[in-house]
């Protein structure tokens, strides 16, 4: 190796790897505002412009887009060698390069003018040249790569084909999900959703097998749910992930202290409480034998109590904001339990496949407007009630029915391809008495029956949607059994 071009925006690590390049005897080709900060260091670099002739023009957007640069990176070793000295172009042997940073930038709502600055156009040309002649050109563009670099520079080991290859993949993947942010917030700018959507996730990772054990999977994701790391237990597995991001979600709905039990994507258990202990514990009494095995969802931190709670029946995965030192040996006695520590909420498009294509849907902010139809207003314990269960309700699959009061959910019918199907479940299934509960359903109700079903259960409020064409023949069923009744006008279908 006799030659560098070192050209980064990111400069962690830069100076530490280019020391090495020189103690190493490597010339280095360097420019802007990596050169100045070599220079600084007293690192000494030869400045592209000089190298190749030509200043940088147009306040840099032209650098290193020259037949010297290029050249020296695609020229073939054993091949091009007699055309490249004829048009004085040297070898470039190892190039580290790191791209504008485009997608964090267009987080911060630039102006047009200024964000499509961050678009880097030789960064991309030189990293896309190396790579496709990875054979004889090393090409790094993530700074986790420069200690094995130094090392191999101090060392004098040259990297072999395998390495030069990976490298160049990650060039190749860069480039990809680089310009596909690129497009997807330039066409963002006319419409909702671009015509080409291109999606790309990081940090893929093999799991055991996925839904069933005939079939292969992978989880990708560095951030959320999908990048969170048990700090216990065993590897999560593909419906681990699934249910845990039904969990969290559903969690997620609440400020004051909650803890949620999911079982096959489908909230079991949920419930507040004055302590996050109280509030398991309510929520595991809801259905016992659907919480055992399931998926344990809670907002504040895990103490010995609930610890102990918690290990004292089976639970696949626990998650919670944190855990107190006396907490986590009691968990630890569970080997094989995961627990996770909470992550932030990720913005998140859904997306999901069909034959032949996707499905792309946002989630985007939206308010209920809550109307009282009915000739009785709720009391205030009702509408206490409504909003757990239409929180539960959201959170559920369609036809999904909800029975609560004001600090948990009580009957629970989900799934089912009738919504009076669902409320004789949620009824029957219940393991407390459903006097005075209100009712939620995610769709609005067609007929009378599902408000009838949940009456003689003993409800005594419910709040759907609204919206079918016989709503006036509901209502005025909700009149005559007294029941209080709002319309909400969304609609939270789950399939």
């Amino acid at each position: 190796m006799k030659r560098a071009l070192l050209s980064v925006w990111n400069k962690d690590g830069i100076i530490d790897l280019a020391k090495a390049l020189a103690e190493a005897g490597i010339e280095i080709l360097s420019s802007g505002g990596t050169a100045k900060t070599l220079e600084k260091e007293g690192i000494p670099i030869i400045e592209v412009s000089d190298y190749t002739g030509h200043p940088e023009m147009m306040d840099g957007r032209v650098k290193t887009l020259h037949p010297r640069i290029h050249g020296g990176l695609l020229g073939r070793r054993g091949k091009d060698e007699a055309e490249m000295a004829k048009n004085n172009i040297q070898p470039i042997d190892l190039l580290v390069v790191n791209l504008y940073p485009f997608e964090e930038m267009a987080k911060q709502a630039l102006p047009l003018d200024e964000l499509i600055e961050f678009i880097d156009i030789g960064g991309p040309a030189m990293i896309r040249a190396a790579a496709k002649n990875f054979k004889d050109v090393v090409v790094v563009t993530d700074p986790s790569d420069y200690p094995d670099l130094i090392s191999a520079i101090k060392s004098g080991t040259q990297f072999g084909y395998e390495q030069r290859l990976a490298l160049a993949c990650k060039v190749f993947t860069k480039m990809a999900a680089y310009d596909g942010a690129i497009s997807n917030y330039l066409q963002s700018l006319e419409g909702t959703f671009p015509d080409t959507l291109s999606v790309q996730y990081r940090n893929g990772r093999l799991l055991r097998y996925g839904e069933n054990p005939h079939q292969e999977a992978a989880v990708y994701g560095e951030s959320g749910i999908a990048g969170a790391v048990p700090v216990q237990g065993k590897a999560m597995s593909y419906n681990n992930y699934l249910d845990l991001d039904a969990a969290v979600s559903l969690l997620r709905e609440f400020s004051e202290t909650a803890a949620v039990i999911v079982k096959h994507n489908n909230p079991c258990g949920v419930a507040t409480g004055k302590d996050v202990c109280a509030a398991y514990i309510a929520a595991r009494d809801l259905d016992p034998v659907s919480a055992y095995g399931g998926i344990v969802a809670v907002n504040r931190e895990v103490g010995e109590d609930l610890a102990k709670e918690i290990a004292s029946t089976f639970i696949e995965v626990l998650i919670a904001p944190s855990y107190s030192p006396g907490a986590l040996p009691i968990l630890a006695k569970k080997e094989n339990m995961r627990v996770l520590t909470l992550p932030e909420p990720v913005e998140k498009t859904e997306i999901r496949t069909i034959d032949g294509g996707a499905l792309v849907q946002r989630n985007t902010s939206f308010r209920e407007d809550w109307v009282v139809v009915s000739d009785r207003d709720p009391t205030a314990a009702e509408e206490a009630a409504m909003h757990l269960a239409m929180k539960v309700c959201k959170h559920t699959k369609s036809n999904a029915i909800v029975f609560a009061d004001g600090t948990k959910a009580i009957g629970i019918g989900a799934g089912q391809m009738n919504r009076v199907d669902s409320a004789r479940i949620a009824v029957s299934r219940s393991l407390s008495p459903l006097k005075g509960t209100a009712v939620a359903s995610d769709a609005f109700l067609p007929f009378p029956d599902t408000l009838q079903v949940a009456a003689e259960a003993g409800a005594t409020a419910l709040i759907q949607p609204g919206g079918s064409i016989r709503d006036d023949l509901v209502i005025a069923e909700a009149n005559r059994l007294n029941i209080a009744m709002v319309f909400t006008g969304v609609r939270y279908f789950r399939h």
